[in-house]
């Protein structure tokens, strides 16, 4: 009886190994036609087959699959998603062909997953000339975690998030910047695109030059990049007062005099946030009625409003030592002292304009 279980499970093993083998062949000439998004239908119908086949028929598989996603992601069709999955599917084939010892498709593999970071990473930035940022920051951020060493793409994702004005993901990705200590300090490696004409960015001189030699690129350039600390730390400030996070803003806007005492942008952020502080105050004391309770809650409320709006006045003092002829922190600063009735500070300032 035994025995006949056996042979059964023997029998469906094969039927569906040979069903399986069936559809491959079927998403391969599907594939070939030019039809990925019917290929991929396909393959996705078939994976749970591939469990029981031996490891180079697995190999076979999920390079299919990586062909047939990178094929999908090359073409703009849901990039970011496919580029993830694509580059799981081509770490299978090294996986699998590491374990079985024959190594049929593993080398192509690994340039498949070199080119297709590249592909991704030029639509990232296509898609912020674009103005497509929401769209950049998905690809670079896939990108990102594809390979977490180049921090880069984390930080165009950060970047492109905040153009979007989706302040909680720029708030994810430069709070990991933050977390990872970012620089940006380096050197990037541009050469001009002989069928489009503009500058593209590659990974190394190495892949740059590979292009180049491909007769696809010309005009290389090389460009020192500076420290991009302070502006981290500006654009999380930035989005953290967008989301009306003052405590957090004013934080992070410390960090930036820590690193550079004489940044006017800090200094004129922290004395807006000052006056956005006291703009909601304003807003409460206007919501008051007349009852003698209510005149008391004014008279403190109005106290603390002047309070907040005066200590604005030392960051802008400040900003306007750095820069003396900056109109617009001057104009600030007066309309300031005219709402605390400092006149004589007022007639000061406005004499020295």
């Amino acid at each position: 009886m035994k025995m006949k279980y056996i042979i059964l499970s023997i029998v469906l093993i094969n039927v569906g190994m040979h069903a399986q083998n069936a559809q491959i062949k079927e998403a391969q000439s599907i594939f070939e036609k030019g039809k990925s998004q019917d290929a991929i239908a396909i393959l996705n119908k078939t994976e749970y087959l591939i469990l029981n086949a031996p490891d180079e028929d697995k190999s076979d598989f999920y390079f299919l699959k990586g062909n047939v996603l990178k094929d999908l992601a090359t073409k703009d069709i849901d990039a970011a998603n496919n580029f993830t999955l694509a580059s799981q599917a081509y770490q299978d084939v090294m996986l699998y062909e590491n374990e079985s010892g024959k190594y049929k498709s593993s080398v192509k593999a690994g340039a498949a997953l070199k080119q297709m970071k590249s592909s991704l990473v030029n639509g990232a930035m296509n898609d912020f000339k674009a103005g497509k940022f929401k769209e950049s920051a998905e690809k670079s951020f896939k990108v990102y975690l594809f390979d977490k060493k180049d921090t880069l793409n984390l930080y165009n994702a950060a970047a492109a998030s905040i153009n979007a004005e989706d302040y909680d993901s720029a708030i994810k990705y430069y709070e990991q910047l933050k977390k990872i200590n970012f620089s940006g300090k380096g050197i990037v490696y541009y050469a001009t695109n002989k069928k489009t004409k503009e500058e593209d960015t590659f990974i190394s001189p190495k892949a740059r030059q590979s292009a180049i030699d491909a007769g696809l690129y010309e005009k290389p350039r090389t460009e020192s990049v500076p420290s991009k600390k302070i502006e981290v730390n500006k654009n999380l400030a930035y989005s953290y007062l967008e989301k009306k996070d003052f405590v957090k803003s004013e934080a992070t806007y410390n960090s930036i005099l820590e690193i550079d005492p004489n940044c006017v942008d800090a200094y004129v952020n922290l004395a807006y946030l000052k006056l956005e502080l006291k703009k909601a105050l304003a807003e409460e004391i206007s919501a008051l009625g007349t009852t003698p309770k209510e005149m008391q809650q004014y008279d403190k409320l109005n106290a603390k409003k002047d309070d907040i709006t005066r200590s604005a006045i030392p960051y802008l003092k400040k900003a306007l030592l750095i820069e003396p002829k900056n109109e617009s922190v001057a104009k600030t600063l007066l309309g300031v002292y005219r709402s605390l009735d400092m006149t004589a500070e007022y007639n000061s300032l406005k004499a020295g304009m």
